[in-house]
């Protein structure tokens, strides 16, 4: 009956232990978090709840799986201690994870709050997660390395290895110079503040926003929601438009081609007219002035401005479209002509007669030389 229940009792104890104290580390923090709205850390440590229990119930069985004395466990007692002790590391990993992400993540929900400019909030989000992406690679490795540890063939082997340490390392170093060379420039862009997450940038003639940012590489959403994916080191060594850099407000530019009889001074009437109707504008500045012309046209163009580029497309757009109806409906005399005028026919030509009326003949008689006077020369 002893040999029995000391199972039972073993492996239900620390079960049980495991859901009360993981019950009372949640009660703990709920009640925290309902004291101290203004700090989010509480409750996001509320997170950490399922891997806390596996962190415990590992570490209890790990501890005491000895205790239960079956026979099953006592044949195979080294490979059970090695499986609990390699779920004890992976749990811990998973924990401090959770951990250090609720930490991150509510210093920058206090630095968001508290701060006006969109800028700055755009960079410190970016920095967050590159961080944690670190972080996790870090602890991803560690994790990865005391579990190969844990194995003593492989403990074997990486004291045979450390003799030629130095040559695998310049090995690895040049068979993996661009992935370095990625992960260095995503520490470059994470904090030397080149593009932050949210910013409008034109990469090989493509316009569209950072949408993520990895250690290795940046995904930009275009505005047609196609995502295109380039390598970190592009930001650190190409040129590229970062329309966000200094300020999201933009200037944009509408160009027309009309006739030289087209309204300027009605124009800009019925350009502010257009703009104040417009709530994409945002009233910081206008213009429409001619800015070239041809013999057969004159070029006009209108300046607008918008807080972001979003707006500023919408209000081009808007001007542009607006402007071409108004002219066509009210004043179709500015719009550019083509001059054309009839053509004769290809195989003949009319020469007027004696009387003055036309009359056609063949071109090959009209492009005949007449017979020149006999002068009297040799």
């Amino acid at each position: 009956m002893n040999e029995a229940l000391r199972p039972l009792t073993v492996l239900g104890g620390s079960v049980v232990l495991t859901l009360l104290l993981g019950w009372g580390a949640d009660v703990v923090l709920r009640r925290l978090d309902e004291r101290h709205h203004e700090t989010p850390l509480w409750g996001l440590l509320r997170r950490c709840r399922v891997p806390l229990q596996v962190v415990l119930l590992a570490a209890l069985l790990r501890g005491s799986y000895r205790q239960t004395r079956w026979a099953f466990i006592v044949r195979h007692e080294n490979r059970i201690g090695q499986l609990l002790s390699l779920v004890l590391i992976a749990a811990g990993a998973w924990l401090l994870i959770r951990i250090v992400s609720a930490a991150v993540e509510s210093s920058y929900a206090r630095y968001a709050s508290s701060t006006r400019d969109p800028m700055r909030v755009r960079r410190v989000r970016t920095q967050v997660v590159l961080i944690m992406r670190i972080v996790t690679a870090v602890v991803v490795v560690v994790a990865v390395a005391a579990m190969l540890l844990t194995f003593p063939d492989m403990r074997a082997i990486g004291t045979s290895m450390l003799a030629s340490a130095g040559i695998i390392g310049i090995v690895a170093g040049v068979a993996a110079q661009s992935t370095l060379g990625n992960l260095f420039a995503g520490f470059q862009i994470a904090f030397g503040d080149m593009v932050r997450i949210g910013d409008t940038v034109v990469v090989d003639g493509e316009w569209g926003v950072i949408e993520e940012v990895t250690l290795t590489y940046l995904a930009v959403r275009t505005w047609d929601e196609r995502r295109i994916t380039m390598p970190v080191s592009y930001f650190t060594s190409k040129p590229f438009e970062n329309w966000s850099r200094g300020g999201a407000q933009m200037t944009g530019t509408v160009f027309l081609q009309l006739d030289h009889t087209a309204p300027v001074q009605l124009m800009r009437q019925k350009m502010l007219e257009i703009l104040r109707a417009t709530d994409a504008w945002d009233g910081r500045g206008w213009s429409l002035a001619v800015t070239d012309t041809t013999p057969t046209s004159i070029e006009v163009r209108a300046v607008v401005t918008a807080k972001d580029a979003d707006d500023i497309w919408t209000v081009r757009c808007a001007v542009r479209e607006q402007l071409i109806a108004w002219l066509v409906d009210q004043h179709p005399y500015a719009l550019p002509h083509v001059a054309t005028a009839p053509a004769p026919a290809p195989h003949e030509t009319r020469f007027p007669d004696a009387d003055g009326v036309p009359t056609p003949r063949l071109r090959a008689a009209a492009g005949r030389r007449p017979a020149q006077p006999d002068t009297g020369r040799g």
